[in-house]
Order: C-alpha cells, then sequence, then structure tokens
C-alpha cells in the first residue's frame, strides 16, 4: 500500500491573507484541492492523509466531497512546527500502513506537482528505500563571514536542492520518528524529514524534481501559481 501525508497544518502568515494559504481559493478552488487531485489521479497512491490546521478539518472533509477526493481516508491535527506535523502524519497511519508500505510526504501548498515527478519518487523509493524530490542548484554559493566579503564558494556541483514530495518505507519511517523525539536530534528549527533522516544516519536518493513544483510562501508565489493554470480555466 502506498499512503500519502499532505500537510496542510500552516497558518502561511507570510502571505498576508486572511485565511491560510492552503485554503486560499485559485479559480473557484482552494489551493490544498489543487495538491489532493494530484494524489487523487496517480494510480500508485492508494491513499491519502491530511495533516490539518485546528479547525478546519470539516473544511477539508467538505471539499474533499465536493471535489471527488475519495482516496482522502484520514485527517489528523497538525503540531506546533512542521516536523511536528508530519510526526503526527507518521504516527496516525501507524494502524493502516505495514512496515514495508510506502509513505509520500508533500507540502499541501505546493500545488503544481506533475505525475512525473510523483512517479519518480515511486519508483526510487521502491528501488532504494526512500527518494526525496530534487534539482540542480544552478547559482553560485559563497561563504562569508562579514557579511560583505568573501573568499570561498561551494562548487554548485556538490549541491542539490531537495523539496517535497518525498517518499520512504513506513516502517524506518516511524522508528525514526521515535528515535529522534527520544534523543532531541533533527526535530528542531527548520527541520524536515529528509534532514531529520540524514541526521540520524540514514542515506537518502535523490529522484528528479520539477523547478515548477514551487511552494506557494509569498504573495509572489501565488500570483506564478495563479499564471500557471490560467490556461486550464480559460472559456
Amino acid at each position: 500500500m502506498t499512503a500519502a501525508i499532505i500537510l496542510a497544518s500552516g497558518s502561511g502568515r507570510r502571505m498576508g491573507q486572511d485565511i491560510p494559504k492552503q485554503f486560499i481559493s485559485v479559480y473557484d478552488r482552494p489551493v490544498l484541492i489543487y495538491t489532493l487531485e494530484s494524489f487523487q489521479n496517480h494510480p500508485g497512491i492508494d491513499a491519502i492523509e491530511v495533516v490539518c490546521l485546528e479547525g478546519w478539518q470539516d473544511i477539508v472533509r467538505a471539499y474533499a466531497k465536493q471535489f471527488g477526493i475519495d482516496k482522502l481516508k484520514w485527517i489528523v491535527p497538525g503540531g506546533d512546527s512542521a516536523q511536528d506535523s508530519i510526526r503526527n502524519g507518521v504516527y496516525g497511519l501507524r494502524e493502516h500502513l505495514g512496515d514495508d508500505d510506502t509513505v509520500v510526504i508533500h507540502d499541501g501548498v505546493r500545488p503544481l506537482i506533475d505525475e512525473a515527478v510523483l512517479t519518480n519518487v515511486l519508483v526510487t523509493c521502491e528501488k532504494c528505500g526512500n527518494a526525496v524530490s530534487s534539482m540542480p542548484y544552478n547559482e553560485q554559493i559563497f561563504l562569508t563571514e562579514d557579511g560583505v566579503t568573501t573568499t570561498k564558494y561551494i562548487p554548485r556541483e556538490t549541491l542539490r536542492r531537495v523539496v517535497t514530495p518525498q517518499a520512504y518505507r513506513y516502517g524506518t519511517v516511524y522508528e525514526k520518528y521515535k528515535e529522534a523525539y527520544e534523543k532531541g536530534i533533527g526535530i528542531k528549527g527548520s527541520a524536515y524529514t529528509n534532514t531529520m533522516m540524514t541526521e540520524l544516519g540514514e542515506t537518502l536518493y535523490f529522484a528528479p524534481g520539477s523547478d515548477k513544483n514551487i511552494k506557494l510562501t509569498t504573495s509572489e508565489d501565488l500570483e506564478l501559481f495563479k499564471a500557471y493554470v490560467s490556461d486550464r480555466f480559460r472559456g
């Protein structure tokens, strides 16, 4: 079985909107529904769990019914941080998945995930045990100590940008979350599943991603998303 954990628990303060960004309507459907549709329509996904901002659970259920997201099986509450929310999602699947099943973790505010990217992480996870969607880093990165000068750079060939979706064997990621929270490793600040796994000594495998798979963080991101999907709704 392959289940997707879709994170929809952020408050989205940086977007500057009155409602969380995952629920902002674009062409008469919320951002979250665009994301869920990609998983609903992919033949490799069997079930969906949404990690939801408190107070919005019934709204998610109503939207899922309205837009035909019948793979949505479970809704669990979010946590105080992204890492806490992912942990809640992973733990929430304990009664539903076996250790050899696959779990895909994805940000609900990355609505432009296409079938090929999702297929890439599923295939890589099946082969290697995990997969993180990634792209080359095409800019130059320099190191600085004073903020105004530099004498060192990091060769961009050694860098990769890693985003969601990410896929893991369920038994492994479940045990790693237990270990991380017991030891206080990989759970602070901007920690995510991928960073936690590496801090706990796991080797991660790259799957080809897409620059189109943007995260909606600012109002500029939202406008870019609207431009991407505008052709779909014209006429």
